[in-house]
Order: C-alpha cells, then structure tokens, then sequence
C-alpha cells in the first residue's frame, strides 16, 4: 500500500514520511495480558518446497506463488530496479503459461510506464543581481511536477512565517515574484502542507523557505538522489520554483534580515534559474496486463477488472537483527510504518532483550540475521499472487463469466499510484468498458494478534478469524456493495466485513491509498480489499513465513466469486453516487 498521504511541514515534506495525525496520538502500548504475539513464528523456516499450482485456489498455491515473489533475490520490487523487473517478468510468465490473452503493448503483457528520472542540473544556479548561490549549501531545489516556472527576472517579496496564516501576504502580491517564507522549528511542526503553501501562491514565480537549516545533514544528503516520476503526454502548467533556503540566503534574497523584515518587503532581483534535468530511468516501469475473454458474444465488450500492485519499497542500506525489529514492532510499534519509531525505556528494553535472549537459544542465533529487504510479502504479494490465484482458476473454467475478466498489476503504487494512474489515462481497453475494478492490497494478514486498523477517532482495534476490510464499496455504487454483502452471504464460511477505514475524512486516508482511486476517479465502480494494517507494514519483517494463507485463499475465492456475479449480471453496476474529477485530489 503507498506510503501514507500525511501533510508535509518544511521540514518533513521531502525527508520522511509522518505518521498520520490519528495513528501519532493512538496509544502504542504493549499487548494485553493473554494477547502477546505467538514468538514461535520467529522459528518458522525461511524457505519452502514449491509444488506445481492447481486449477483450484489454495493455500498451498498461494504459498507457492509467494515465496518466489517475495524472496529476497527480487530485492524488495522496487520501481524501476532489476528487482521489479524480475518480479514483473514472473507475473507475465506465469499468465503466458495459463494461456490469458496479452493486452499490453504490441501484443504483449506489457504497458510500458512513461516514467522519468529526474536530477539537479548542476550548470544551472540561483543567482539574484551579482551573487550566486551554491546547491546543497545555500538552497535545494524540489522537484514540483514536470518543472518549475523560471524565476529569472523575478523580484524577490517576503510572504510571512511559515505556517502563520495571519502573516502571510496576499496572494496577488505574491504574482509573478519568488516569496521568501520564514520558518521555525514550532511553527512547522504545525505548518502548512507544500501543497497549500503553492495553492496560496498559484501565480508567483516561486516560493523560498528558509527551513534548510532544520533539515538534519543526512536527509539533505538524501535529497540529493534523482527523483522518479510520470511524464505527462500534454505540457502540464509550471508550478511555481520551491526551494529550501538557508536564513542566511533569504535574508540575501531579501538584502535585510529575514528576522526583522515585514511581509510584503521587496528584495533583490533574481537572475538566474536551478532546474532539473530530465531522462529516461535504466530499468523499465511496466504493468502487466491480460485478459480473460467473456463467454456472451455482446458482454464480453465489458470488463470486469481484478488489480494488484507488483511493486514495493525495495531495500534499507543499513541491515538489522531481524528478530530484534520483529519483537520490537510486535509489541510497540503495531502499525509498522504508520507508527513512529519507539523510544524504548528501560523496563521496556529488558523486556526485549529477555526475548530475544530465547529466541536467538532457540534458533541457535539464526533469528538474529541481519536484513535488509523489504520483501513486501502482504505488500503487494499477497494481492499479486492472488490475481494470479484467481487467473489461474478462471483460466480452467470451461465456462467464463459472461464479461470478460481484465488483470492488471500495476507498478509504482509505493512511488504515487503511476501504473494506475498510467494505465487508466490510456487504458488498453475502452475505458468506459471497465463496469468495476476489484482491488487487492495487503489480503494475508488480519488476526487478532494483528492492529489492522485505526478509528476515525484514533482508537486502535484487531483483527479476527474471518477478518477483511472494505473500502470505497458503495462510493460509486450502492448495487455493487451491495452485491459484495450478498455474495459474501452465500459464502461457505463467510468473512466478516470492517469498514471503519472507509469513514469519510478518517485521517489515514485508505480510499486514497492505493490503486482503485485511479479507477473511482473516472467514475468505474470500485472495491478495495485488505486485511488491514500490521506491525510489518513497511518493514524488513514482512515475509512470507509470516502470511496466513488459509485466509488469503478465503479473500481470494471470494472475490473470485464476486467477479463473477459481476461479470454475469444482466446490467452494469449503477453508479448512482456523484463522479470525482479526474483530475482533481482525492478525498475521503
């Protein structure tokens, strides 16, 4: 599942990603008495026998299937990385043998993703009259869409502090000039988001903050990796030059001090432009793409569309004890990466030590390995290997749904959604074709041992033997959440629905998380499955040694299921709820 979408102060905006508001004021407390994780899972091998795959959807297929996605050697599925390659290659593979019908590019399973790299020009400068300022020293250039605007030629103007709205200038001021904007550590811990900073000034021709000084030297370091992202087909407009700037260098900018000037005070011109240079990533971004063609000679014009994600965040430079992140998260950390990382005090540090001191006797110190790899087993392998699951047992039906069942893994969901959002602005199949998209995100987890979620008001809760969550079921369409219940209903075990996460305005913000947005946003009927959150998410520690894949057999047969009652209905899903603007910001 992508990377929570938080608001973004000066400071964390390009080095971190905050929990969100709701998960950083939840209690992170230990386990109850009597819930404590079962430590034994510490012990389960790391490595599994594979076994031919079957018509059926099973778990041992599904572990079968997993293993081999989610095995270090593909090195976390990063986008545009050997390992997301390799990983997207084995879908395609696999499809091929089952027979599915290629609808990528050319003929084959795959669409390429227009995706760019895109680095600091180090021939370009900001200048402003004879002074030139030096990257990473004076200021860092951040990456706003396609490009910035140029700033050559622009006045210089103090727009106010930072996150004080009261201070900050009109926005017709701040036309076509750079707006310089104090910051201080208190004010950005409650600041404005980048986002609001640039819809507050639309029309200027940048926007300087002087928060480079609060960015600690190993994030600016890290700030000076090239960034990936989409290509537009049609010239987007420019938005406005951002940059984090020393005091010193706004105070230049400004020719007064940036502590004792007024807003709306005029400064220097500035005369010449940092940009960005552009070019085409080493590794491709590919989504993999095949259908399963309908039995009615008319419906099979239509498709029902099952999805996954085939990336995830790939690799950590700084390997750690495994069974030392795994005890720490189970116990204080159970939201994973939507949590902070614990402060452990001393009794709290005993504790884990008293742990893992029997753990590591009890796996003769193999427990104890260093890691590195974010394997991504519940994200997205579980999703990817089950659309495969579901695939497989389609292909051997010898009579299909009357609509035909359209696959798509897509890439770079961790990164911004790209391969959902590529594939629906050029779907390979008519776009208004598509009467729902089914997808599956993190489907191998949910027990009670597990947090799987959070309350809009910040209440923590568990999972349970029958334990999936639904998101977006009747956001378009009444019918096909309703027809989720009713097909759920009819289900020899059935499962038990949560949508606490699909509150409007919960602050984690799921509806908006992963790829059925990118479907919802053109007005297709959409429904996410997951089994919520865990202590792994975004960690080393999800492996597939961890999954339950009884239960992600069970989400996988049932949304088998649902695609075919989808696919057999006389009727499309009414969509009878108000249609987002694609191109607008998603709102839960």
């Amino acid at each position: 599942m992508r990377k929570p979408a938080v608001k973004l102060t000066a400071l964390l905006a390009i080095v971190a990603i905050a929990a969100p508001a709701a998960a950083q004021q939840a209690a992170v407390t230990p386990y109850e008495a009597g819930s404590s994780p079962n430590w034994d899972v510490l012990l389960a091998p790391r490595t599994h026998t594979p076994t031919p795959t079957t018509a059926a959807i099973t778990a041992a297929d599904l572990a079968t299937r997993l293993y081999i996605f989610a095995d270090d050697s593909m090195a976390g599925r990063l986008l545009a990385t050997p390992g997301n390659v390799k990983g997207v290659e084995y879908i395609a593979n696999e499809v091929k043998q089952m027979g599915l019908v290629p609808m990528g590019d050319n003929g084959t399973y795959f669409q390429k993703v227009n995706l760019v790299e895109r680095a600091y020009d180090d021939s370009t400068r900001l200048s402003a009259g004879s002074t030139s300022f030096t990257p990473w020293t004076d200021y860092i250039l951040r990456v706003q869409g396609t490009g910035p605007q140029s700033v050559d030629g622009a006045r210089v103007i103090y727009g106010g502090m930072w996150g004080d709205e009261a201070t900050l200038i009109d926005p017709a001021a701040a036309a076509g000039k750079l707006v310089v904007l104090n910051a201080n550590q208190s004010g950005t811990r409650q600041g404005m988001s980048v986002a609001a900073v640039i819809r507050r000034f639309p029309q200027a021709a940048g926007i300087a903050a002087a928060a480079m000084d609060l960015i600690p030297p190993q994030m600016q370091q890290a700030l000076r990796r090239p960034s990936q992202s989409l290509k537009g087909d049609d010239a987007a407009a420019a938005l406005p030059t951002f940059l984090y700037v020393t005091k010193r260098t706004a105070s230049a900018l400004l020719g007064a001090d940036i502590e004792t000037s007024k807003p709306g005070a005029l400064g220097v011109t500035v005369t010449a432009t940092p940009r960005f240079k552009e070019r085409p990533t080493e590794y491709p971004a590919r989504n993999v793409v095949a259908v399963i063609p309908g039995s009615d000679p008319k419906l099979r014009n239509e498709f029902v569309a099952i999805g996954a994600h085939n990336d995830h965040i790939g690799w950590n430079v700084r390997p750690a004890a495994h069974d030392s992140i795994y005890i720490v998260n189970h116990l204080y950390r159970t939201g994973g990466a939507e949590d902070r990382a614990p402060q452990l005090d001393a009794t709290q540090q005993a504790q884990v030590n008293t742990l893992l001191a029997d753990i590591r006797r009890r796996t003769n110190g193999e427990s104890a390995r260093r890691d590195s790899i974010y394997n991504g087993a519940d994200d997205d392998g579980s999703g990817s290997v089950s659309a495969l699951e579901i695939a497989q047992y389609f292909a051997a039906q010898k009579v299909k749904p009357k609509r035909s069942l359209l696959f798509v893994w897509h890439v770079g969901e961790e990164e911004g959604l790209y391969g959902s959002q590529w594939y629906t602005d050029h779907p390979t199949v008519p776009r208004d074709s598509i009467v729902a998209q089914l997808n599956m995100d993190m489907i191998g987890r949910g027990a009670a041992s597990d947090n799987t979620g959070i309350t809009k008001d910040g209440v923590r809760y568990r999972g349970n033997a029958d334990y999936v969550q639904l998101v977006g079921s009747r956001r378009l369409s009444t019918e096909l959440g309703d027809l989720a219940e009713s097909v759920n209903r009819a289900e020899k075990r059935p499962m038990s629905f949560d949508y606490s996460m699909d509150a409007n305005g919960h602050p984690l913000n799921i509806y908006c998380r992963s790829d059925h947005y990118e479907y919802a946003r053109y007005g297709i009927p959409i429904i996410f499955f997951t089994t919520g959150g865990h202590a792994d998410y975004h960690q080393v520690t999800d492996e597939p040694q961890y999954i339950d894949y009884d239960r992600m057999a069970r989400v996988a047969q049932y949304v088998a299921d649902l695609a075919t009652r989808v696919g057999n209905l006389d009727h499309r899903p009414v969509v009878d709820k108000p249609k987002p603007d694609p191109k607008g910001q998603c709102v839960q």
